[in-house]
């Protein structure tokens, strides 16, 4: 059975978490299958936006805790491992060269809160609750935190992962955690019409430049990054996008991504 579901449409790759059963848990073969649909979506000639989904009543749960138990028994190498390999799921959607947007139909909790964080956009629904909760149960939210020190800064992430309670929809989008609430009836719409929005008016290749500096440059010392700011700026100028943008711009031709 495939856990994860690809399709394109309308130049939108939709990645959907397809176990409603274990409410989307995250395993080794959920983490492997992710990986690969991302692997594949950004490589995708009739993929412009990623939108990530899920089936079920829930968006995910985390980790699949009877996999977590599983894991007990292995070593600390082994255990390094399976713990890189989720590491590596998260940053490859951090860092992917196309735009990720959310599409979280119901609860994101722990790792599956940790989807909806490292996304570049998120619609949620109202009903949605949002959270870090493995301190609950002696467990630790080692990946997360760090796109969540990035996303949200040091007062709000030590609240959300020190106590690991849950926070409503409209509190995680005050914070910052989420972009948008919308009604359940119009998730699905909703997010098509800004993934068009993006694929219609933007350049590719600028989004992923832009996306590149964002991870980049916040490690940086701020001459550093000024530096590389500098020379992004001078790349950007060569190439076929932005030049065929200031041209249409000065011919007043309409531009077609």
């Amino acid at each position: 059975m495939s856990y994860i579901q690809y399709e394109t449409q309308n130049r939108i790759a939709y990645i959907t978490l397809n176990r409603p059963e274990k409410r989307n848990a995250l395993n080794y073969e959920v983490v492997t299958e992710l990986k690969a649909a991302f692997t594949r979506a950004e490589t995708d000639e009739e993929c412009k936006v990623v939108v990530l989904r899920a089936n079920g009543a829930v968006f995910c749960a985390g980790a699949d805790l009877e996999y977590l138990q599983q894991l007990q028994a292995n070593t600390y190498e082994e255990n390094l491992a399976d713990s890189t390999h989720l590491m590596q799921l998260f940053l490859q959607i951090y860092k992917l060269k196309k735009v990720v947007i959310g599409q979280i139909h119901g609860h994101a909790i722990a790792g599956g809160c940790g989807l909806a964080t490292v996304c570049d956009f998120s619609f949620t629904v109202p009903e949605a609750k949002f959270g870090y909760t493995e301190v609950k149960i002696g467990f630790i939210p080692a990946i997360v935190k760090v796109f969540l020190l990035r996303k949200l800064g040091e007062a709000k992430a030590k609240e959300l992962l020190l106590t690991g309670d849950l926070i409503n929809a409209p509190e995680a989008q005050k914070i910052g955690l989420i972009n948008y609430v919308v009604s359940g009836e119009d998730l699905e719409k909703i997010v098509s019409k800004f993934a068009q929005k993006l694929i219609a008016e933007n350049s590719e290749q600028s989004m992923a430049l832009t996306k590149e500096m964002i991870a980049s440059v916040q490690s940086m010392t701020l001459e550093n990054g000024l530096n590389y700011a500098a020379e992004m700026n001078a790349h950007a100028r060569a190439t076929a996008d932005c030049k065929k943008g200031i041209a249409s711009f000065l011919t007043k031709e309409k531009l077609s991504w």
